[in-house]
């Protein structure tokens, strides 16, 4: 197909050739042309190349060593600053200690007095109700000696009570106890600010012992070379390589390193000599292009010329290859197709095959079902059932025939497929869109199926399912669980 048309084609790909020919060599003498340049240029100027090359090298060690020295910097100035803000007023706290220690020592002395004073009144209240009770145990009664019974007029002074004097006594002591009182609260509201402050003191010693700060001098010191690491950190800080050679004897060294490669590539152009190299790899990419389109025309004429030699032979053997599809189509309509006889008599073999094994699995079955006969009708396969006596109706099967019915067609087809005796299935997921009765008819019947042993060999199955509870009541050999995790499947056996 097209080969025709390809020998027209064929003139024009020769004149495409010749062209493609010429222009490759033109861009090969411009290519010479150019090396020669870069040749001379490269002679000249390849020892500033290089130091140039150095040059860039040194430039960014310096700015790179300048950032690195600059965060050392910067961290030490952070570090100092802390120190500076931590210590800030400990020495003032630390002139305040002695006042402090004496004015805890006087407040505790002074709440101890209040508190001695306060027992002592209620000491004195405690003796008064004493004396008041004993008093009133010696009052006379029809005048009458409360101790001895003799006759008695009045008892003398000390025996006597005045109860109003008394009361009035009582409540003055118990003034005297509340003045105390607040007293002795306000003593302890000083005895706890003092120790608080004393507690500040302690911080302001503990501070200035972890950063080892004895005097205020050292502080100056301190803040002293924060502002000259302050200026350092900008010089540091700076793009410009002469204030970064400031810092320190290493930047002051790579810096007149770069001075001296500045002076030794003076006057290298490199503008020039990147234009040069730039042409010439475009020159290259045009003869490249240039190639590819030369192999595309000396592939064209080849093809062209191997079509024209072979074209009078390829029409007889179209002929021929016309003859045998015409051939091949009358035998696929009247032998293979799916209404012909090869494969109708291969259907019919088949559905006979699956009936008699699915008979036989159902022998063993303890079913009332003796045997299932397949047979095609109208493009449709229909089931019948069995018993020994008559056909049997599929919608009176209960729920554990149909099952034993599906399984042994599963199984007669499964025979059918194989290429030796079957004693292993895989059942992915037997359960599914099934009842309880169905599903525990189908347990049934696969437990019947297990322990066949007359027949031939029992068989085993391997059940995938989300329906283990069915299998409780039932031997099981193994049961393995798995589940999902974020390190892949994890597999546990039951």
């Amino acid at each position: 197909e097209g080969c025709f048309d390809k020998l027209k084609e064929k003139t024009g790909f020769e004149e495409d050739l010749k062209r493609a020919k010429k222009e490759e060599q033109d861009a090969r003498d411009k290519i010479q042309k150019i090396k020669d340049q870069a040749v001379l240029l490269t002679t000249e100027q390849q020892g500033k190349k290089d130091k140039i090359e150095q040059l860039g090298i040194r430039k960014k060690e310096l700015l790179d060593y300048g950032i690195d020295e600059g965060k050392k910097i910067q961290n030490e100035i952070d570090r100092n600053k802390e120190i500076i803000r931590s210590c800030e007023g400990c020495f003032d706290k630390l002139k305040e200690k002695t006042g402090f220690e004496e004015d805890l020592k006087r407040a505790k002395k002074e709440e101890q007095d209040a508190r001695d004073k306060i027992q002592k009144i209620k000491d004195q209240i405690t003796s008064l109700k004493e004396q008041k009770n004993l008093a009133e145990k010696l009052q006379l009664k029809d005048k009458e000696c409360p101790v001895c019974g003799s006759e008695v007029e009045e008892l003398k002074a000390p025996f006597q009570i005045d109860e109003a004097k008394f009361e009035e006594k009582i409540k003055e002591l118990k003034e005297s106890i509340e003045l105390k009182e607040k007293e002795r609260e306000s003593k302890e509201e000083e005895l706890i600010e003092f120790t608080n402050e004393l507690d500040k003191v302690r911080d302001a010693e503990t501070i200035l012992n972890t950063h080892s700060i004895k005097t205020g001098e050292q502080l100056l010191v301190i803040q002293n070379d924060i502002e000259v690491k302050e200026k350092k950190w900008s010089l540091a800080s700076s793009e410009n390589l002469e204030e970064i050679s400031q810092i320190d004897e290493r930047a002051k060294l790579i810096f007149e390193k770069i001075s001296t490669l500045e002076l030794e590539t003076e006057g290298f152009d490199e503008t020039e000599f990147e234009n040069l190299k730039n042409k010439i790899k475009k020159t290259e990419d045009k003869l490249d292009e240039i190639k590819e389109q030369v192999g595309g025309v000396k592939s064209k004429i080849l093809k062209a010329n191997e079509q024209s030699s072979v074209i009078q032979e390829s029409i007889l053997e179209l002929e021929k290859v016309k003859d045998y599809i015409s051939r091949l189509d009358n035998i696929q309509k009247h032998v293979f197709s799916r209404d012909g006889s090869v494969a109708t008599s291969l259907r019919s073999w088949a559905l006979n095959s699956i009936s008699i094994k699915a008979s036989e699995y159902l022998s063993v079955l303890n079913t009332k079902i003796q045997r299932i006969a397949l047979s095609e009708k109208a493009r449709n396969v229909s089931i019948e059932c069995h018993s020994k006596t008559e056909v049997l109706e599929l919608e009176s099967l209960s729920g554990g025939e149909k099952v034993s019915v599906a399984l042994a067609l599963r199984l007669g087809m499964a025979n059918l497929l194989g290429s030796s005796n079957l004693n292993l299935m895989i059942l992915d997921e037997p359960t599914t869109h099934l009842d309880a009765e169905r599903k525990k008819s189908l347990v049934e019947v696969l437990a019947q199926l297990s322990k066949i042993g007359k027949v031939q060999t029992a068989m085993q199955f391997l059940i995938i399912t989300h329906d283990a509870e069915i299998f409780e009541n039932e031997y099981v050999g193994q049961i393995h669980e798995f589940k999902s995790t974020e390190e892949g499947s994890k597999v546990t056996e039951l």
